[in-house]
């Protein structure tokens, strides 16, 4: 690759950080923004521009959106990029409210070429290129941002409209987060039954019970590790999605809404801005 395609990012968090990294290492000339002014040391040590979302708009296509919630996505769609960026594929990664998406990209469709591509992943995966894109909106516009996608996600699935992608990622972290909850819940039990949790995990993993959460997440929980690959609010964020796409469907879900309340109780004691893997320190505080 060469540098002659500059592409904006919008939103420097720990998704966004890792797309800059593998656009960079892929030949891209990256432009980025983040609500945070302080975060334009980190993107000029990774050899990232900093710049404004009015630059982005203006020069940079495509155009990555890594930004928090649904909220943030329509406001930066509508306010900065609709005036300026017309004719320009944007490519938002965020985890929204697929409902409000799918409405969002008929809205723009006449202006901007829009796809919605969340990944199922953690940040350190996803850095590792072993994230999935999950893509929803027109092929045609995936096929002329390959290069782009090819550099974020080597691994991704077209799997329908806008709005298909984000439902998904929610029902594929459903069962994500059931599976950490789980493996929390039986290391647990198990150091507590008197097993060694290392060795147990090794065995977990030879078993009928093995889930790649158990290689992400496992030796986190057992190092006591939780720096933050996949953050405890950006998670409950997502369960009250799927909550919410429920209600609208009348389906109850149980064991997401005992997962909703492990999560909140970890925000509760302060662990918002922590990795997922500590429902592990909540499930140790449940003693009768």
């Amino acid at each position: 690759m060469t540098t002659e395609v500059t592409v904006g990012l919008v939103g420097f968090g720990l998704m966004g950080e890792v797309y800059a990294g593998r656009l960079v290492a892929a030949g891209f000339a990256v432009a980025a923004y983040d609500v945070d002014p302080a975060k334009a040391e980190r993107m000029a040590q990774i050899g990232v521009r900093a710049a404004t979302l009015t630059d982005i708009a203006r020069d940079c296509d495509p155009i990555v959106l890594a930004v928090f919630s649904t909220d943030q996505v329509e406001d930066v769609v509508e306010r900065a990029l609709l005036p300026v960026a017309a004719g320009k594929i944007v490519i938002c990664t965020s985890t929204c409210d697929p409902d409000r998406i799918a409405v969002l990209g008929a809205r723009v469709a006449d202006t901007l070429r829009f796809l919605e591509v969340p990944v199922s992943g953690t940040s350190a995966q996803v850095r590792a290129g072993d994230g999935l894109g999950l893509i929803g909106g027109d092929a045609k516009i995936a096929d002329h941002a390959a290069a782009v996608l090819d550099a974020l996600f080597p691994r991704r699935f077209h799997i329908g409209e806008i709005g298909d992608g984000g439902r998904a990622k929610l029902a594929i972290n459903l069962i994500l987060g059931l599976h950490r909850l789980a493996l929390a819940e039986g290391l647990v039990f198990a150091s507590r039954l008197g097993l060694d949790p290392a060795a147990f995990l090794k065995v977990a993993r030879a078993s009928a019970a093995e889930s790649q959460v158990m290689g992400t997440k496992g030796p986190k929980m057992i190092a006591n590790d939780f720096a933050p690959e996949g953050r405890v609010r950006q998670t409950l964020k997502d369960v009250h999605l799927m909550l919410d796409q429920a209600a609208k469907l009348g389906q109850q879900l149980p064991l997401l809404q005992i997962n909703a309340e492990v999560l909140q109780a970890c925000v509760d004691h302060g662990d918002a801005d922590l990795d997922n893997a500590i429902v592990i320190e909540e499930i140790r505080r449940r003693r009768q």
